[in-house]
């Protein structure tokens, strides 16, 4: 057995999970998630803020000093779409190796696909059909991951999510139906380029990963607070996940606020992520039934990228 670390620094998110690992199985020992939104005005500007730098390099050194508390053996930190996207990503790198001790691995839109895949499909028992699709929607970019088995054969990383969506098009408290259908036109723009890679109409399960999917998961169940062993493994009819999604993005600011399951950290972008979701339902579901098909339903893990990152780490 070994204690490993897995440390996912995303757009809107940074997070850790320490875990002891055995023939290929996570036993969990603690997660944490905060919200740095380290790819504030990125899709902007091109360059990290200096204010969210901090805060992404505070958290690193909280999370360091966690990994020394519980004896981790080995770490792997994986940065995604924002530090994929920013010029000025060498001094975030050199912050990271100060704090920690070790490289930040930049990884692909394909990589983080399939270390996605990896954590997802780890819920599913072999009674779910084949073809898998698993949806991460992230702050930065929203990945899409076909596959039988653990093995994904067909992956596009797309450069939507929602941080970008909320700060491109999604101005006001709430959207406006004008703001909802630019943004909803950049989602469809996307998966038309996702529908020419990833073979849709194969898909017998979907399943949504990342904070996005599991609070809008949280607000069709009806949760008064954030329950992840109610949410994890939840398979939801897709209209029903659909006129979730719809409600977020209507609701002001201060409804979100006052839901017991949101993290103060995602009210503000909640609503770019719920639309995503939203559009990406709506287009599996037609391309499978344009095929003979039937897709009904959507579920929802709680184990996605960190998952796979620490099932991944070197020892």
């Amino acid at each position: 057995m070994t204690r490993v670390a897995a440390i996912d620094c995303g757009t809107n998110s940074i997070r850790l999970l320490i875990a002891d690992r055995s023939a290929g199985v996570l036993s969990d020992v603690l997660r944490r998630m905060e919200v740095v939104r380290l790819g504030q005005g990125v899709d902007r500007t091109g360059e990290f803020d200096p204010i969210a730098l901090e805060r992404t390099l505070e958290a690193t050194g909280r999370y360091a000093e966690l990994c020394r508390e519980h004896g981790v053996e080995a770490v792997r930190f994986v940065a995604t779409s924002a530090t994929r996207d920013a010029r000025n990503r060498q001094v975030f790198i050199d912050g990271v190796r100060d704090a920690l001790g070790v490289e930040v691995e930049v990884i692909t839109g394909h990589e983080e696909a399939a270390l996605s895949f990896a954590g997802a499909v780890s819920i599913l028992d072999g009674s779910a059909p084949a073809d898998r699709l698993v949806v991460d929607i992230g702050g930065g970019s929203t990945e899409l991951v076909l596959g039988a088995g653990e093995t994904p054969d067909a992956s596009i990383s797309l450069d939507i999510g929602c941080v970008r969506m909320t700060e491109r098009h999604l101005h006001e408290d709430p959207p406006t139906q004008a703001q909802i259908a630019a943004a909803a036109a950049d989602v469809r723009a996307a998966l038309d380029e996702a529908a020419e890679v990833v073979p849709l109409v194969r898909v017998g399960t979907i399943v949504g990963v990342a904070g996005s999917v599991t609070t809008v998961t949280a607000h069709a169940l009806g949760l008064p607070s954030y329950q992840p062993d109610r949410i994890n493994d939840s398979r939801l009819p897709i209209e029903k996940v659909r006129a979730a999604c719809a409600d977020l993005l209507a609701m002001p600011r201060a409804d979100r606020e006052a839901l017991g399951f949101m993290h103060p950290g995602r009210v503000d972008v909640i609503g770019g992520g719920a639309l995503i979701w939203a559009e990406v339902l709506a287009r599996v579901a037609a391309e499978v039934e344009s095929a003979g098909g039937d897709l009904t339903e959507a579920v929802t893990s709680e184990h996605d990228i960190l998952d796979g990152i620490a099932l991944s780490v070197s020892v």
